[in-house]
């Protein structure tokens, strides 16, 4: 493995050769900077100490990899790429586990950042109405389940490649391949928890609206036993005890009393209905947090099935490794027996030889 040194966020490239036309290549550092690079020179005895027994090693590096390229037969060309690349590395590749793990994770990012937005638009009674939040609502489950899906394609990939790399008996073939099958299954481990736990989070908002739309319901429901026992007595007083109000009651007097009667009625038969549409209502919304409260248990059962899938990976890694050492300890002492069994054979034969040739 090699190291690449870096002294005081300054690179110094120089490459000494009398044959190679880059010899002449130098950077020149400006006084600021040797002021910058002689700067540890002003440091507490403590740190000038430790920082003395440090050796910068660049040098020898380069000069190592120089020698190496030429032996392999690399031109100036191919030599001048390859000490470029020690001052501007080139990025690595993503593989495409990595990009759709980083899309996932930037996606349950977006959810968690729009649930903040719009928290308090959800929870508030007097910012919005029950279309916008219901809207809000069915976003946040198109969010959940976009992202549901991405970690079930990872999921998918994952299984593809187990089962790519798995050689004769089932076994797996390449050590590096089992490790980066098991880092993968950590990787969708944590995206399905950082998932759940922004379900959860959207669980309490819509726990909050529940008990809101329950609580403007129960003075309504309150209201009802209240007004029939008014209606049943005018109801009495009408039906037992016409007389009197013929006697004491003029006829405009009744006409109102009528009236009032009838608007009682169709109050009552008003809020009856408004009561029965707020229950039915309450129990769609019940059904709705129950369906997402088992939506977020179904994520935390995969989440705890994706670790112990994890926790069986890593041991069936174990297990290979140590069946590894089996068979190479094995091939050794098959090795070592045959070896015996033709040295005895050896000396058999040249003890029968020598002894026929001695009678």
């Amino acid at each position: 493995m090699f190291a690449i040194g870096f002294v005081n966020d300054i690179f110094i490239l120089s490459l000494s050769s009398n044959s190679n036309p880059l010899s002449s290549f130098s950077l020149s550092l400006p006084p600021d900077l040797h002021r910058r690079r002689n700067s540890h020179l002003h440091l507490p005895p403590p740190l000038r100490s430790r920082m003395s027994k440090v050796r910068d090693r660049t040098e020898d590096f380069k000069d190592a990899v120089r020698h190496t390229a030429l032996s392999l037969g690399y031109d100036e060309s191919k030599l001048a790429a390859i000490l470029a690349n020690f001052i501007i590395h080139k990025p690595r590749q993503r593989s495409a586990f990595t990009r759709g793990a980083l899309k996932t994770l930037e996606s349950i990012g977006t959810l968690e950042q729009f649930m903040l937005k719009y928290r308090k638009d959800y929870v508030d009674l007097h910012r919005t109405t029950e279309q916008e939040r219901d809207s809000i609502e069915h976003e946040v489950g198109a969010f959940i389940k976009a992202c549901q899906e991405q970690i079930d394609v990872l999921k998918n990939s994952i299984n593809d490649e187990e089962t790519t790399s798995k050689g004769w008996l089932g076994i797996q073939t390449n050590k590096s391949n089992a490790d980066t099958v098991a880092h993968k299954h950590g990787v969708i481990l944590s995206l399905s928890e950082k998932l759940h736990s922004v379900t959860s989070q959207f669980d309490q908002l819509r726990a909050i609206r529940f008990q809101e739309a329950i609580s403007r319901a129960t003075p309504r429901r309150k209201f009802k036993p209240i007004a029939k026992p008014s209606s049943e007595n005018l109801s009495q007083s009408n039906n037992f005890e016409p007389g009197e109000a013929e006697q004491f009651q003029p006829e405009p007097l009744r006409l109102k009393q009528q009236l009032l009667d009838d608007e009682t009625r169709a109050l009552q038969v008003e809020l009856s209905s408004l009561l029965d549409a707020v229950q039915e209502t309450e129990t769609k919304m019940v059904e709705m947090s129950a369906l997402n409260h088992l939506m977020a248990t179904h994520v935390l059962q995969q989440a705890k099935q994706i670790e112990q899938l994890y926790d069986q990976a890593v041991e069936a890694t174990h297990n290979v490794e140590l069946g590894n050492k089996e068979l190479s300890q094995a091939i050794q002492r098959n090795s070592s027996s045959r070896t015996f069994l033709i040295l005895f054979l050896f000396v058999l034969t040249f003890s029968i030889l020598f002894l026929d040739w001695y009678s």
